[in-house]
């Protein structure tokens, strides 16, 4: 038996009993700065107010942009989830609006080290964030890195963040191309909804997306979706500043109603049965068996 198989006997192993499974999604962007951590926060922030338990991933390994956004300083990370032995409660921070999040520490470069065994605690552990969340959001780096790219080949749920800057657009695209050409990449087992950030008006937002969707259709024959805009708005800048999500902080701001909008229409997806729920332990185990297998 090689270690994929060993590693898919250990999720079958933990469906024996049954359990919920989390609603993942990953946020993610083609290029740095264009307010993806932000759109993770305050859609986290709106599932909550509909009734979702939320938790928050944060992916972009290295940088702290959830806490320091949130304003509150983990304790624990993923890595000492995954090489110091703690359980997944005690790596999980609740920030504002009684939201979860995880730091992700310096990554999971390491994994291919690890023995079956510790996988297997590794799994079971992450297994428990399906009955703790309702909606696990994975905050992943900008760009085209590998990190990045495993996270986006195993979600069956991609939001991409870009802008109408050139660049955004450009970096969007080669984002969507890198993934495509990715081996392990299933567009049939995937969406990938477009959001356009710091619009000026709505119809800014849906003539970005058309522009993408264009070159997307033409070079890449890959399905893409529109799901919003958020306005470009300076109450959020200020709630930045003072380390607060907007939607918390001027819950009336354009912006803020902006993301409210969003996340209505991800929980229409869900309520008319379009969503499929993988869970968290199946998703993160896409992503050890490929590095067992390397």
């Amino acid at each position: 038996m090689d270690q994929a198989e060993q590693l898919r006997n250990i999720i079958k192993a933990n469906s024996h009993t049954k359990r919920p499974l989390a609603r993942v999604i990953t946020v993610t962007s083609g290029k740095g700065g264009v307010g993806k951590s932000n759109t993770s926060i305050n859609l986290a922030l709106h599932f909550k107010k509909m009734g979702r338990r939320v938790i928050i991933l944060d992916a972009d390994f290295g940088l702290a942009n959830i806490e320091i956004m949130f304003g509150t300083v983990p304790k624990h990370n993923l890595c000492d989830l995954i090489y110091q032995g703690k359980n997944i409660t005690e790596v999980i921070t609740w920030g504002p609006g009684d939201v979860g999040f995880i730091s992700g520490g310096s990554g999971i470069a390491g994994l291919s080290n690890l023995s079956r065994e510790y996988l297997t605690y590794i799994i079971q552990n992450l297994a428990q964030l399906d009955a703790i969340a309702d909606v696990i959001i994975i905050d992943t780096g900008a760009g085209i890195s590998e990190a990045v790219l495993e996270f986006l080949v195993a979600s069956g749920e991609i939001l991409l963040v870009t802008t109408p800057e050139p660049t955004s657009i450009t970096d969007s695209y080669s984002l969507l191309k890198a993934l495509n050409r990715h081996p392990r990449f299933s567009r049939d087992n995937s969406t990938i909804k477009v959001i356009a950030n710091r619009v000026t008006t709505e119809e800014e937002g849906v003539s970005l997306f058309r522009k993408l969707n264009a070159v997307v259709s033409r070079y890449l024959g890959l399905p893409i979706e529109y799901l919003g805009s958020v306005p470009q708005d300076k109450m959020l800048a200020q709630a930045v500043m003072q380390q607060m999500p907007v939607s918390l902080a001027h819950p009336n701001a354009r912006s803020a109603k902006a993301y409210e909008e969003i996340t209505a229409k991800l929980m229409n997806n869900e309520i008319t049965g379009k969503i499929n729920k993988r869970g968290m332990a199946a998703f993160f185990s896409h992503i050890v068996a490929n590095k067992k297998m390397q």
